[in-house]
C-alpha cells in the first residue's frame, strides 16, 4: 500500500457517511440557505429565556414599583410579551424555512443517490450477480436510502440545530451563573461516558438489523420469481415458512437494536436531567438567600432545560446517523463494486457496415467462469466466420454454445485468445458500440412489464409504432398481438405471464429483428414454438438472414440444417465442421446426435 493511500473507514463507523460528501457538494446553495435558517430560528430560541428574564426582573418589577403608575407598569409587561410574541413569529418563519430547505435536500440527495447505484449496478457484468442477490440490491436501494434521507432530511439539520443550542445556552448558563454552571458541566461529563460507550452497541445492531431485512428481501425476490415452479412442486407452505423463519429473525434482530436504543434514551435522559434537577435545586436555596434574582433562576432554568434537550436530541440523532452509517456502507459496497469488463478510454470504432453483414474472428479463446476457476468452458477455441455467412452451433448441453455468445456480447473477457469483429479486438470497442452491433434472441425469454408495443420497441428505443409492427410481422407475432384484448397496447403481464411459451419468443424475435444487427445471435430461437408457429418463424428468420451474418445455437438439428456450416461443440472444443450432409456421413458426435433425432427408434 502507497503511502498516500488512505485507511478505509470501519464498516458501519460514522465516519463512513464521508462518502456522502459527493452527493451533498451539488446543493451547497440549498444548505447555504437551510444554515441561515438554522441560525436564525437558534437565536431566536436562545433570545427567549434573556426575555423572560427580562420580563419578570423588569416588566413584572415595574408594576409592582411603587414609585410608578399602574399604566406604565402594564406599558412594560405589554411591551415585553409582544418582544415575545415577535421572537416567537421570528423562530416560526426560521423554523418552517429550515424544514422545508432540510426536507427538500433530504429527497433530492436520495433520488440522486437511487439513481446513482441503480445507474452503476446496471453496468456490472454477469459476475456481479453471480454473487449478488438481486432482492438484496433492491433493500439497498429501497430500505437503505430511506435512512439516509432521515439522515440527511431530519438527522443532520437536528444535530446542527441541537449542538448551536448546546452551545448557545451554555455559554449564557455562565453567563448566568458561573458557579451553577461549573457544577452541570463537570456532572454531564460524567454521565455522557457511559452513553456513547453505549452507543456503539446500537450502531453494530443496527447494521445486523439491516442485513436480516436485506436477506428477508432477497429470499422474497426470489421466490416470487418462481411462482409456479413453487405451485408446481406443492412448496407454498415451505417457502412461506422459509420467508417467516427470515421475517423472525429480522424481527429478533431488529428488537434487540430496539431494546439497546431505548436503554441508550433512558440513561441519556436521567443521567442529563437528573444532574441538571440537582443543579436546580441549588439555584433555588440560592434564590431563598437572596443571591439570586427569580428572574436569573429562571433563565437559568430554561438554558439549562435546552442544554439537556440538547444532549437528549443529540443521542435521539446519533442512534439515526449510526443506522444511516451502516446503510450508506451498504450502498457505497455497491457504488464501489468494478466490473472487470469496461469501455476502453479511447475505443476504435467499427468500419462502416456492408450489405453482408459482419465478418467474426475468433483466435485461440480459452475461458472459464469466475465462479468456476478449474473448469474450462472454452479451450483453445478458433473460429473465422465470414460476412452473410450463417454458422450453426451444436452440441450436447454443457459445450460451451451459449459461453460463446456472452464472449461474444463481452459480459465476460476470456483468459487467453482474442475475438475481432469485422478487423476490430471487441476489447477496443465501446461496450455501447459492440452490443449495438448484435442482436440475441435468447432460450430464456424475459418479457417487461409493459404492452407489446413497447416490449418490441425495447430492441431499438426510437423505432416507430409502424416499424415495430413490421418487425412483429416478420417474426410472425403480428397475428397473436392483434388478437390480445388491446391489442398492441395490451400489457402482458410481470415476465409474460399472460403470454404462453411461444409467444414469448415471437416477442423476443421482433425485438432482434427490429434492432436490425450486423450480427445476429439466435440461443435456441425456436425451441418453444411449434410446429406451425416454428414453420412461420424459421421463414421469417430466413428472410432476416438476408444481409447479416448469424449464429444460431440449435438442440434441434431440424433447424439448422440450411446453415452454412454447423460447428459441433464438446468440452469446450471444436470435434467437426462441415455441412449437415457432410457431418452425417462422417458418422461422428453430429451423426449420433441426428440419429437420436431423426430416428429415434
Amino acid at each position: 500500500m502507497s503511502s498516500s493511500t488512505k485507511p478505509e473507514p470501519v464498516k458501519g463507523s460514522i465516519k463512513t457517511l464521508l462518502g456522502l460528501i459527493p452527493f451533498l457538494r451539488p446543493y451547497r446553495r440549498q444548505f447555504l440557505l437551510a444554515g441561515l435558517a438554522l441560525l436564525t430560528a437558534a437565536g431566536a430560541t436562545l433570545a427567549i429565556p434573556y426575555a423572560f428574564r427580562q420580563m419578570i426582573d423588569l416588566g413584572f418589577g415595574s408594576a409592582g414599583n411603587t414609585g410608578g403608575t399602574a399604566g406604565t407598569g402594564t406599558l412594560h409587561i405589554d411591551l415585553y410579551f409582544l418582544g415575545l410574541f415577535g421572537l416567537a413569529c421570528i423562530l416560526g418563519i426560521a423554523t418552517a424555512a429550515r424544514f422545508y430547505m432540510v426536507s427538500w435536500l433530504g429527497e433530492r440527495v436520495t433520488a440522486d443517490l437511487r439513481a446513482a447505484v441503480y445507474a452503476h449496478v446496471v453496468t456490472q457484468s454477469p459476475q456481479f450477480f453471480e454473487t449478488t442477490k438481486t432482492g438484496e440490491v433492491l433493500s439497498r436501494l429501497t430500505t437503505d436510502t430511506t435512512l439516509i434521507q432521515t439522515l440527511v432530511g431530519t438527522s443532520i439539520s437536528m444535530a446542527l440545530r441541537n449542538v448551536l443550542l448546546f452551545a448557545g445556552a451554555l455559554v449564557m448558563l455562565f453567563v448566568t451563573s458561573v458557579k451553577l454552571s461549573s457544577l452541570i458541566i463537570i456532572m454531564l461529563a460524567a454521565v455522557v461516558l457511559p452513553i456513547v460507550f453505549y452507543g456503539r452497541r446500537v450502531r453494530k445492531l443496527s447494521r445486523e438489523s439491516q442485513d436480516r431485512v436485506a436477506d428477508a428481501s432477497a429470499l422474497a425476490g426470489e421466490i416470487l420469481n418462481a411462482m409456479p415452479t413453487v405451485q408446481a412442486f406443492t412448496h407454498e407452505e415451505i417457502e412461506a415458512s422459509r420467508f417467516g423463519t427470515s421475517v423472525e429473525r429480522a424481527f429478533h434482530t431488529a428488537m434487540q437494536r430496539i431494546r439497546a436504543r431505548s436503554v441508550l434514551t433512558m440513561m441519556a435522559i436521567l443521567l442529563v436531567f437528573g444532574a441538571i434537577v440537582f443543579v436546580l435545586w441549588l439555584g433555588a436555596h440560592a434564590v431563598v438567600q437572596g443571591r439570586m434574582s427569580g428572574g436569573e433562576l429562571g433563565q437559568f432554568i430554561l438554558y439549562a432545560s435546552l442544554v439537556a434537550g440538547a444532549i437528549g436530541a443529540l443521542s435521539e440523532v446519533l442512534g439515526d446517523a449510526q443506522r444511516a452509517a451502516g446503510a450508506t456502507d451498504r450502498l457505497l459496497e455497491l457504488l464501489a463494486a468494478q466490473s472487470p469488463v469496461k469501455s476502453p478510454l479511447l475505443p476504435d470504432t467499427l468500419p462502416k457496415r456492408t450489405a453482408s453483414g459482419a465478418a467474426l474472428q475468433i483466435d485461440d479463446v480459452v475461458f472459464h467462469y469466475p465462479s468456476r476457476p478449474d473448469t474450462s468452458s472454452l479451450t483453445h477455441f478458433s473460429l473465422n466466420i465470414q460476412p452473410g455467412e450463417t454458422v450453426a452451433i451444436v452440441g450436447p448441453s454443457g459445450a460451451g454454445k451459449t459461453t460463446l455468445f456472452q464472449l461474444l456480447l463481452r459480459f465476460y473477457d476470456p483468459q487467453q485468445g482474442s475475438i475481432q469483429l469485422d478487423g476490430v479486438d471487441i476489447r477496443h470497442l465501446d461496450l455501447h458500440a459492440l452490443r449495438s452491433a448484435i442482436g440475441i434472441v435468447p432460450q430464456d425469454t424475459i418479457i417487461f412489464s409493459e404492452n407489446a408495443l413497447e416490449n418490441i420497441r425495447f430492441g431499438r428505443a426510437d423505432a416507430s409504432d409502424d416499424e415495430v409492427v413490421a418487425a412483429a410481422k416478420m417474426a410472425a407475432a403480428h397475428e397473436f398481438i392483434e388478437r390480445l384484448p388491446d391489442g398492441y397496447h395490451a400489457f402482458l403481464g410481470e415476465r409474460g405471464v399472460r403470454l404462453s411459451g411461444g409467444q414469448r419468443q415471437r416477442i423476443a424475435i421482433a425485438r432482434a429483428l427490429l434492432k436490425n444487427p450486423p450480427l445476429l445471435l439466435l440461443d435456441e430461437a425456436t425451441s418453444a414454438l411449434d410446429a406451425e408457429s416454428e414453420r412461420l418463424v424459421q421463414g421469417a428468420l430466413e428472410a432476416a438472414m438476408i444481409g447479416r451474418t448469424t449464429l444460431v445455437i440449435a438442440h434441434r438439428l431440424a433447424t439448422v440444417q440450411k446453415a452454412d456450416r454447423i460447428i459441433v461443440l464438446e468440452h469446450g472444443r471444436i470435434v467437426e465442421t462441415g455441412t449437415h450432409a457432410e457431418l452425417v456421413a462422417a458418422n461422428g458426435l453430429y451423426a449420433g446426435l441426428a440419429a437420436l433425432q431423426f430416428h429415434p427408434d
